[in-house]
Formats: C-alpha cells, structure tokens, sequence
C-alpha cells in the first residue's frame, strides 16, 4: 500500500491536470469554442456520447459540430425545420436521430428562457416565488447539493411534451441509483476553476466543494485498489463514497483527484493491472 496516499494522488493531479491532456481527452470538443453557450452546448454533448474509445467520441462530436454549421448556438437558436434533415444521419453507439433531435429542442427551450445552461442545474425556490418545472421543496438549510442539482436537471430536461422515452437512458440522475458518471464529468468541466487550463471554469453557482467524482470503470478500478472505495456495488453511493474520501485530501476540491485516478487507469492501466 502506497505510504502517503495523498502525495502521491497530488503527485498525480499536477502529472495529468496539464494542457497536453486536453488534445486525447473529449473535453477538447469544447475547448474548440469560446462563446459560452457553445463551451456548454458541446462540453454536454460530447460528456454524453463520451463512452467507447476516446478518438472515436471526439470524432462523432466534431461530426455533430459540423452538422449544425460550425455553430451549435447559433444553430440551435436560429435553425428552421428543413435545417434537421441533415441531423438525421448522425448516431453514435445507442445515440441516435431521435435524440438528437430533442437535445435540440430542449436547448432551443432552454435558451430563449436563460442566458446559461448552469441554470438548468439549479432546482428553484418556491420561496422566492420562482416557477417549479417539478414537485420541488424549498432549498435545505445548506444550499442545494449535488443531488438535488442532479435529480433536478434531469427533471427539467425531459419537460418538454412528448419527449421521446429512449432518450431519458441518456441522461441519468442519482434518484436511478446511477453514478452520474457523464453528468459528474461535464459540471467538473464547466465549474472546476485553476491554472492549468483544462477545466473551464465559467459557472459560479455550483461550488467546486460540491462536486461528486466521476466514477467510471477505470476510476473504480483505481480507486478500490487504493482502498479509497469499499462499497461492493458500483452506483451513486460508491461515488458519494470516494468523493468523502477524496474531500478528506482537499475539501475545497476534490474532484481534482479525477485526474489522477482516471490518468492511473487510462493511461497506467492501473485497470488492467488490477
């Protein structure tokens, strides 16, 4: 067993918190833009669809980009009906034109009504007299966390009337008992702020302190090898898990220890190892 866990997991954050991360990594999709609303459009894209090989993620990201013009935005907000048909080519794994599709009409919905997709994110007040999408309470004492920011996105994104149901298998919430993985990945991204350039930054209502870890296979693979996960199952209470324990090393931001737990695996192969 590793004598100071916590050297070496900082060891390992300022290895793979770097730029030369970005270029094989999907979160170089968003990286491609500057506008905010691009930066979020596509940064939640390309965390969705991010599973199998990496090239392959950032390959059919770029394709989408394509497709809507070189411009998701300005696609999305502007866009008339007979723009769609080209979308229609475009699947990836169980991802199809259905999908694709309602993501477009949900951030056409969401647009036209806020300035940011973080708002999506935070449940509203009824309080403060703030219109419901659903049955929400009022905010606990402690602010909103995690899981309410989780359950609740989830929520507003399927809405919409007639969504289609095979959608809603694409994004996950931990009220499904899922890890969250992608969603996790994406709020990392878009509320992890340092100098290292790799996340961005550019949310200020969700707090780095209250980010929960990504836990996908290599993550969990690392993790329960430094005994960091003892929870037999993999689901949203192994991430709250290893989150607490990676708190205990910088509770200010311990999502930080992604970097070091996925670069173990992905590129160590810790994974194969174990």
């Amino acid at each position: 067993m590793i004598e100071n866990l916590q050297s070496f997991l900082d060891a390992k954050v300022a290895q793979y918190n770097r730029p030369e991360f970005i270029e094989n990594d999907p979160i170089v999709i968003p990286h491609l833009f500057s506008k905010k609303q691009d930066i979020e459009i596509m940064g939640f894209w390309a965390a969705t669809l991010a599973w199998g090989q990496r090239v392959t993620i950032i390959k059919k990201c770029k394709e989408l980009i394509t497709l809507m013009d070189g411009a998701p935005y300005d696609f999305i907000i502007n866009h008339e009906e007979p723009d769609l048909k080209k979308l229609l080519s475009f699947k990836h794994r169980t991802f199809n034109d259905i999908d694709t599709l309602y993501f477009i009409s949900f951030f056409r919905y969401h647009y036209e009504n806020f300035d940011s997709l973080e708002d999506a994110f935070m449940p509203p007040n009824p309080l403060k007299g703030e219109p419901q999408v659903a049955n929400q309470k009022a905010p606990p004492l402690g602010g909103w966390g995690a899981e309410d920011h989780l359950n609740y996105f989830r929520s507003y994104f399927f809405s919409l009337p007639d969504y289609p149901s095979r959608t809603k298998k694409h994004v996950s919430s931990p009220s499904q008992k899922s890890t969250c993985k992608r969603l996790n990945m994406f709020l990392r991204w878009m509320v992890r702020q340092d100098n290292s350039g790799v996340d961005f930054g550019i949310w200020n209502r969700i707090k780095p302190a209250d980010l929960i870890c990504p836990l996908d296979l290599h993550v969990d693979r690392v993790s329960r090898k430094l005994l960091l996960i003892t929870r037999k199952q993999t689901d949203w209470q192994t991430a709250l898990e290893l989150t607490a324990r990676l708190r205990k090393f910088d509770p200010l931001d311990p999502v930080k220890y992604d970097f070091a737990l996925f670069g173990l695996g992905i590129e160590e192969r810790w994974g194969v190892q174990f």
